[in-house]
């Protein structure tokens, strides 16, 4: 039931939200230049990976040995526009029409944290990855690691149509609020070295 609930919630978000997309991707031309889209490899259910797409946010601006430069300076004002309002996600939902992501879940981290999990925080990938979730509507990046994981794996143990609609209303109140978008002293959140024992 959750997979049909997502895809066909997402298919229809895409139709309605079209001309939405279609903006966002001529201002990303404008603003940020091309590639319009931010693609990249996350893991998805099991550990196994897939290409994540979000509308891109930052410059591709790099120092002088050509590495990027921190987040808090590649990421513009429009750039913090499209993260408070969630718009840069849009694109996801084709994720969730192909299977790779669901509406509600943990959000997809990156491939090179797999094997700094605690056995417990891995168990945030028995479900698919998704666009919202629990630790989204509970404090977001304002919240730190553990209580992240925490939440993540609340959620997969406690999981239903009727709390991913629960989610996914609060998640528009949130997003209405522009509550969490970052941590303190962050542009979005510190990286994730693991877990001391």
């Amino acid at each position: 039931m959750k997979r049909t609930f997502d895809f066909v919630t997402a298919l229809a978000a895409l139709l309605i939200l079209f001309p939405v997309i279609l903006l966002v991707a001529i201002l990303n031309r404008i603003y940020l230049g091309n590639p319009v889209l931010f693609i990249q490899q996350r893991p998805g259910l099991g550990g196994e990976p897939f290409n994540l797409l979000k509308f891109r946010t930052m410059k591709d601006a790099v120092n002088a040995k050509g590495h990027p430069l921190p987040d808090a300076e590649r990421l513009t004002r429009y750039g913090k526009f499209l993260r408070s309002t969630s718009l840069d996600e849009l694109p996801g939902l084709w994720n969730v029409i192909k299977g790779e992501m669901s509406l509600v879940g943990p959000r997809p981290l990156l491939m090179e944290y797999l094997p700094l999990y605690t056995k417990e925080q891995a168990r945030r990938h028995d479900v698919r990855p998704g666009i919202t979730g629990w630790a989204q509507v509970n404090g977001r990046n304002a919240i730190s690691w553990d209580e992240k994981f925490a939440a993540d794996i609340w959620y997969v143990d406690n999981q239903s149509l009727v709390l991913d609609l629960k989610i996914l209303a609060m998640t528009v109140f949130k997003v209405l609020k522009k509550d969490g978008v970052s941590a303190e002293g962050e542009a979005t959140m510190p990286r994730f070295r693991g877990t001391l024992p």
